[in-house]
């Protein structure tokens, strides 16, 4: 007996139908709002095709449904340039989720601010929460790189500052 692959539920079904789960009908709606969004389906036509999913009893007739429509985003003609690598004709549900940001990083940054109303007392642990967290994202793939440069930055920019003014004092105390 040959089972359907996971990634195309719908095709290949072999025997008695199979009933569908609650998850097969919001997967037949998400493609039915796709194909709304992209102009594909009128008002009357999507609002009547959800009601006939979510009425559906059978994987076969949500297959139905959706059979005149693409499984998810419009592919994008190549010609066409789009900022940040990223087409605008695909809707955000399609797009991978960004990687989760760094803890360390966002905590370079915050104490890199801080250092305006600490008198620079937080310059230090904004510089090694900084390095710390360009490590991590190097190693782990994690977001948060702007992050953690701006918290070296202003770390940094503390300790110069701290360090000018220390050397001021000094040469007023020898001179």
């Amino acid at each position: 007996m040959s089972y359907p692959s996971p990634w195309q539920p719908w095709q290949g079904q072999s025997g008695p139908p199979m009933l569908a789960a609650h998850a097969d009908r919001e997967r037949t709606v998400d493609v039915l709002r796709a194909g709304f969004a992209e102009g594909r389906l009128q008002q009357s036509e999507f609002e009547r095709r959800v009601a006939r999913a979510y009425e559906a009893r059978t994987v076969g007739e949500l297959s139905l449904i959706v059979a005149d429509l693409p499984q998810g985003p419009v592919a994008v003609q190549p010609s066409v340039p789009q900022p940040h690598g990223y087409p605008s004709q695909i809707p955000r549900t399609f797009l991978p989720a960004p990687p989760p940001t760094n803890g360390k990083a966002v905590g370079s940054m915050v104490c890199g601010v801080l250092t305006t109303m600490t008198m620079g007392l937080t310059g230090i642990p904004a510089v090694i929460l900084g390095h710390s967290a360009r490590a991590e994202i190097r190693r782990s793939g994690e977001g948060g790189e702007g992050f953690a440069m701006a918290g070296l930055v202003l770390g940094w920019l503390s300790v110069a500052g701290w360090a000018v003014f220390l050397a001021v004092l000094f040469l007023a105390a020898v001179a």
